[in-house]
């Protein structure tokens, strides 16, 4: 694909799935899902779901609940994808300048939401006023913003990263990009951490072990793990369903008894 196309085929990406993640969530902005779109783009399918299983891993027990701004980790897979597949360079580069880039996208978002509420009590003042065309047309000014927040960032990517990033590569000495590499193999560790300090691991620490045992020891692919996973999951989850259900029978059983009671004593 010629690289002007590909240009604009990931600027389209970027744009839209910031968009997307607001509404029908197609693709739900998850780095596993822009990294796959963005690899079919750049035609490195390898690299891109390296990258954006990177990322998927940082971003685990990451949510921007109540309208907080959290690191835009789409964005970076997007941004890493092309500037490594581009560039021809490793997971390194696009670690070093994938996740400023996510970062960076904090204070737009922060940028745009201010924006937005603003935009809101005007469209909100012309409904009152019962002018719905000039309400409609002030409402598109929101997307267009949030498409903004992420064209911004990854057109200058676009346009000066790749001359940029390889010119830096040249003259950064081989530890330094080793020693990205090792950061970028420890982050994902973080996000795992988080995700399991929200989590009852204490409960089914068991299960934890099992699965480490199957990937550490006996070479499981981690499909192969998550399907272990999984049929854990459905016991459990039975398991759980039989013994609610049984307190649900006892109560009900219970409840009768006390009625049979009451209506002995009515009786009498």
């Amino acid at each position: 694909m010629p690289h002007i196309l590909q240009n604009i085929l990931i600027l389209f990406l970027a744009s839209y799935a910031t968009l997307d993640n607001q509404g029908i969530t197609i693709l739900n902005y998850w780095p596993v899902t822009v990294g796959l779109v963005a690899g079919l783009i750049m035609g490195d399918m390898q690299t891109a779901m390296v990258i954006a299983g990177t990322f998927q891993l940082m971003s685990l027990g990451v949510a921007g609940l109540g309208g907080a701004s959290v690191p835009d980790y789409g964005l970076a897979t997007i941004v890493g994808s092309f500037l490594a597949i581009r560039t021809g360079s490793g997971i390194a580069t696009a670690v070093a300048v994938g996740l400023p880039v996510g970062l960076l996208a904090i204070q737009f978002d922060v940028i745009i939401k201010l924006a937005n509420n603003f935009i809101a009590h005007k469209a909100q003042a012309y409904a009152h006023q019962k002018e719905f065309d000039k309400m409609r047309m002030i409402n598109w000014l929101g997307p267009f913003f949030f498409a903004l927040k992420n064209f911004i960032p990854m057109i200058v990517v676009v346009t000066v990263g790749p001359t940029a990033v390889k010119a830096i590569l040249n003259i950064i000495p081989q530890w330094i990009m080793n020693g990205l590499t090792i950061a970028g193999g420890m982050l994902p560790v973080v996000g795992l951490g988080m995700l399991m300090h929200y989590m009852p691991t204490k409960k089914y620490v068991s299960y934890i072990i099992v699965g480490f045992v199957f990937a550490a020891y006996l070479k499981v692919p981690v499909f192969g793990v998550a399907l272990l996973g999984l049929a854990a999951a459905i016991v459990i989850f039975q398991h759980g369903m039989k013994e609610a259900n049984a307190k649900h029978a006892q109560s009900e059983t219970m409840t009768m008894s006390d009625d049979q009671s009451q209506g002995d004593d009515y009786d009498e």
